[in-house]
């Protein structure tokens, strides 16, 4: 194929992109950077990594001007032949335009082979300031570590948590809002995130369905089947539908093979392993581990989640207990990332956090047999792991619950991921 890309050309997208990003309205998102790092956001596709960069990208322009702005997104249909050569036509490109040592903000970068070696040489220069987003978990892979040396710190970005939502909507937490009438109106916004999710570009559409559906298909079809090349597509269909249907329930590997052909689709027990780690790589889940376990169980043997809660509503009817587990599961990887856990032997408590020796347990609605059997669990289970704390999420109900001489927090859903009861977030 001819080479397309000029110089010309990147100096047009340059500057394009410098007035572009101006006009761009924001719903500021919290971002809690070093001063010194350069950085490289990662997450799952339209979690608003982009609009991450552009948040930064006003605030440098604020302090200097938009000629201190080299921003460039290599899914932009102009660049599809850019390749790890042209890296330095795009430094060239800005310099001839400008006398300022640039900002870089390097969008969706894992679309370009060899991207990593030229992210390196920038930093080891110390000259340049460097913001990187991609959409694939290889981009922390032990290999990415080794060839990156370092040199960037790791941003995790989410779609919305709830206040971030709220925010976005104009909503705003006044203090001691859950005393006032406020609550009420946030507690209607809830139901729309808690059954479609928080992708932030969900917020323009009315068909949120439609648009969920679609973004999964590009999902599956392009991050999964095309980037790995996946043969048995309907194995994997099949897969993720099952893990959507088993979000309350730990599920071996040697299960999953034997339920995918169940149906008459032959599967080996490494290939669901080899679809697992991709399902992971592209963001679309991840797992949890029984901290109660033996080490071959707890590697075998996980609980898996979503991203998040819309994905699973596309997938499943009526599936409000499972969002409501997922829920939690989302906001305590955010916080937490991979350290908390489920805790089963026996007994079963569906998290622990070891930084703040708490035990989760997540019930849609409390009959007093529910409650007696959940918090059963919980003290059976803290003998074993010397808990501190327990706590019941439900999807409503509040109140302080006395059982076996003990006094247990039982807590809405909707309260508890605005208050953040389980503080210490990781970054």
């Amino acid at each position: 194929m001819e080479d397309k890309i000029s110089i010309s050309l990147l100096q047009r997208i340059l500057v394009e992109n410098q007035e572009a990003v101006q006009k761009i309205e924001l719903s500021e998102r919290e971002l809690a950077l070093e001063a010194k790092g350069n950085y490289i956001f990662v997450g799952p596709r339209q979690a608003g990594k982009t609009f991450c960069l552009f948040q930064i990208i006003k605030q440098y322009i604020k302090k200097y001007s938009a000629k201190k702005i080299l921003y460039i997104n290599f899914e932009d249909d102009r660049l599809l032949t850019f390749n790890a050569s042209h890296f330095q036509l795009l430094l060239d490109a800005y310099k001839s335009l400008f006398k300022e040592t640039p900002i870089l903000f390097l969008d969706e970068i894992q679309n370009i082979d060899g991207w990593e070696k030229f992210s390196r040489r920038l930093a080891d220069s110390k000259e340049y300031k460097i913001f990187i987003t991609g959409s694939n978990a290889k981009m922390l892979s032990k290999e990415m570590a080794t060839t990156l040396g370092g040199r960037y710190l790791i941003k995790n970005i989410y779609p919305f948590s709830f206040s971030e939502y709220l925010a976005a909507n104009k909503v705003k937490l006044t203090e001691h809002w859950q005393f006032s009438n406020k609550r009420y109106e946030i507690r209607r916004k809830f139901n729309d995130f808690f059954k479609f999710g928080g992708f932030p570009e969900l917020l323009h559409f009315k068909e949120k369905r439609l648009w969920l559906e679609n973004l999964y298909k590009k999902v599956f079809y392009g991050d999964l089947i095309a980037r790995y090349k996946i043969r048995n597509d309907f194995a994997l269909k099949i897969l993720v539908s099952k893990l959507a249907e088993s979000i309350h329930d730990e599920i071996s590997f040697n299960r999953m093979k034997n339920i995918i052909q169940s149906i008459g689709t032959p599967i080996g027990a490494s290939t669901v392993i080899e679809y697992l780690n991709f399902l992971e790589e592209s963001f679309l889940i991840f797992s949890v581990k029984n901290c109660l376990a033996k080490i071959t169980e707890r590697e075998s043997q996980k609980k898996y989640y979503f991203i998040d809660n819309g994905l699973i509503t596309i997938m499943q009817d009526s599936p409000e207990t499972k969002l409501l587990e997922n829920l939690v599961a989302i906001n305590l990887r955010k916080q937490f990332g991979s350290e908390f856990y489920f805790a089963k032997d026996g007994a079963e408590v569906d998290f622990y956090i070891p930084q703040t020796k708490t035990l989760i347990q997540v019930a849609y609605s409390l009959s007093r047999q529910t409650e007696e059997r959940e918090l059963d669990s919980m003290l059976k289970i803290r003998q074993k792991l010397d808990a501190k704390k327990m706590l019941l999420i439900t999807l409503d109900e509040e109140k302080t619950i006395e059982f076996k001489g003990e006094k247990i927090e039982c807590i809405p859903i909707w309260k508890w991921v605005l208050l953040k009861l389980c503080n210490t977030p990781q970054g």
